[in-house]
């Protein structure tokens, strides 16, 4: 059988110059638009009580209150910008200092057409430091809504009103950088650009600002988003530079990336709407690639927070063998349903093994073989064996944010839905590649992009190695799916000592289930998710593969 086998539960424009008076007509066109208005809510029949307009604020209030405030912003009244606000002590702090951080002269605000409720604009300015002048211009936009205690129309305040890359807490800055740029190499000496790998962008970014001062470059003249400070330092988000003024000598830092793999990872998931893959050395835990599509945007592959459907029965597996539950060769029937806590769970078309081994229903992917035993499991077992072998949920210091895998404790149906990667197990590429490195090198190693003796930063530790029965037991069943079970299309002709696990996430409200692929091939081990895409083997499978290939 070589199907994953999924569980089931029963307009125009007009500048704004500097200092100019009097009435500005920033939007053209007309009100075509009824007010709806309510009755107070303690009036009477008859009374002539106050009315309040309700719903969404009318084109002519939107017009009118997008041409107030940008009007106030681009006079510099910024007590007049921020009471036409939602939030006016929030916003009268952010426009007052807004000029002044980021070094702006000359600044002007040219609107477009607005669209529903949301009010376009350009603002463009002249950054003016320490004799240095430079033009720069951006696009942003703001919504207009209804107050509902007054009814009337204000700006919704967001910090994207003053510039769409600022988040809550950030300001525009311009000065000297906050680190000095660096030429980031991989583990043979080759340069990585964000040029070259968009996808690095990120990663490169945060190496920049974690260890830029660490590399004997020297900081040059930027204008740049100052993040605002994170609760925990590996979530950190590193300063973006917008413009730069003058060029800093960089430093060289070397990571543990592969040119190679990484082209091949960012090629495999190159064009589809959404995929992540990360690649380990599980000797060492070093991390060889890692790639996302998008290329730009949210790290999925080491951020990411998302079920691992069955990948996670990598780990299951080895908590059952290591409490003397099953073996590979061992009887292990996968019955059609199995209810644990008063939910029935089934296989995908009522599908079963009877009279099978627990090799067999590992690598068809039975959920029930896994579910089964439940009932033979404290609580607490699932995330002792996660944390203790695997070393998930411990403080991983990579060198850049990541999010270290999540597998909380749960009980009854939930706990049933845990053992097969579903319930509330939360993975990344990053934590599921990592999974099968363990298997291959028989304990864990904390994945790591940067040498630890850059900053003699602690490295996460799992509290015992793999028993040596359930090592030798995970590798022959790793190797049995990859080879006959439902990995074994995607891992046909691939050398060498191998072992994979497919998986399919269900998600509600999603029509197809994420899919997931994890495998080993000699010292290199790599993992994929291509969301809303169906069955691992065939979706995420050929994005490890073309990893393993790639060497």
């Amino acid at each position: 059988m070589r199907r994953e086998v999924k569980y089931g539960l029963i307009g125009g424009s007009v500048a704004l110059a500097a200092g100019v008076a009097g009435g500005l007509a920033l939007f053209g066109g007309s009100d075509d638009t009824p007010r709806t208005q309510v009755t107070a809510a303690d009036a009477k029949a008859g009374d002539n009580a106050p009315t309040v307009p309700t719903g969404p604020p009318s084109a002519k209030e939107v017009q009118t209150a997008g041409q107030e405030f940008l009007t106030a912003w681009q006079s510099g009244d910024t007590a007049a910008a921020a009471g036409l606000t939602d939030d006016p002590a929030a916003a009268k702090a952010a426009l007052e200092s807004f000029a002044a951080q980021a070094k702006f002269s000359k600044v002007t605000v040219t609107p477009g057409t607005p669209s529903g409720t949301t009010v376009p604009y350009t603002v463009t300015a002249q950054i003016d430091y320490n004799g240095t002048k430079a033009p720069y211009s951006y696009r942003s936009s703001a919504t207009v809504q209804r107050d509902r205690t007054t009814g009337k129309p204000q700006i919704a305040w967001r910090p994207t009103v003053l510039h769409p890359g600022l988040a809550k807490g950030d300001e525009l800055r311009t000065g000297e950088a906050e680190a000095p740029p660096i030429k980031a190499v991989d583990r043979n000496g080759t340069e990585l650009t964000p040029q070259a790998h968009p996808t690095l962008a990120g990663v490169l970014d945060s190496l920049r600002a974690k260890y830029g001062d660490k590399t004997g470059g020297k900081p040059g003249t930027e204008l740049f988003i100052h993040r605002a400070k994170a609760a925990k330092p590996d979530e950190q988000q590193p300063d973006k530079t917008l413009k730069v003024l003058s060029k800093g000598t960089p430093g060289t830092l070397k990571t543990t990336l592969d040119a190679k793999l990484q082209a091949a990872a960012e090629k495999a998931v190159a064009g589809k709407k959404s995929a992540s893959a990360a690649a380990v050395k599980p000797s060492t835990g070093e991390i060889l690639a890692l790639a996302n599509s998008p290329a730009k945007g949210f790290n999925l592959a080491t951020q990411g927070s998302l079920a691992p459907g069955s990948t996670m029965k990598i780990v299951t597996a080895a908590l059952l063998m290591d409490k003397g539950l099953t073996d590979p060769g061992k009887k292990h029937p996968c019955p059609k349903f199995v209810t644990v806590g008063g939910w029935k769970f089934q296989n995908l078309n009522k599908t079963e093994i009877k009279d099978g081994t627990f090799a067999q229903s590992f690598a068809a992917s039975c959920n029930n073989a896994f579910i089964s035993q439940a009932e033979k499991l404290s609580n607490d077992d699932l995330t002792k064996e996660a944390r203790d072998v695997f070393g998930l949920g411990l403080n991983w210091n990579t060198g850049i944010p990541t999010f270290d895998g999540s597998v909380p404790v749960q009980s009854d149906a939930q706990m049933a839905a845990s053992l097969i990667g579903q319930g509330g197990v939360r993975m990344n590429p990053l934590n599921v590649a990592t999974f099968a490195a363990t298997v291959r090198a028989g304990s864990f190693h904390q994945p790591y992009i940067v040498d630890q003796s850059l900053d003699n930063r602690a490295f996460a530790k799992a509290a015992r190695s793999m028993k040596p029965a359930t090592a030798s037991g995970l590798k022959s069943l790793m190797k049995l799916t990859a080879t006959s079970g439902t990995a074994a299309e995607a891992m046909a002709g691939v050398g060498g000592d191998i072992g994979a696990k497919t998986g399919s996430a269900e998600v509600d409200g999603q029509e197809k289930p994420n899919a997931w692929f994890t495998a080993y091939r000699d010292d290199v081990a790599a993992a994929a998710v291509v969301p809303a895409s169906g069955h691992g083997g065939s979706n995420a499978g050929p994005v490890v593969r073309a990893i393993l290939t790639a060497g």
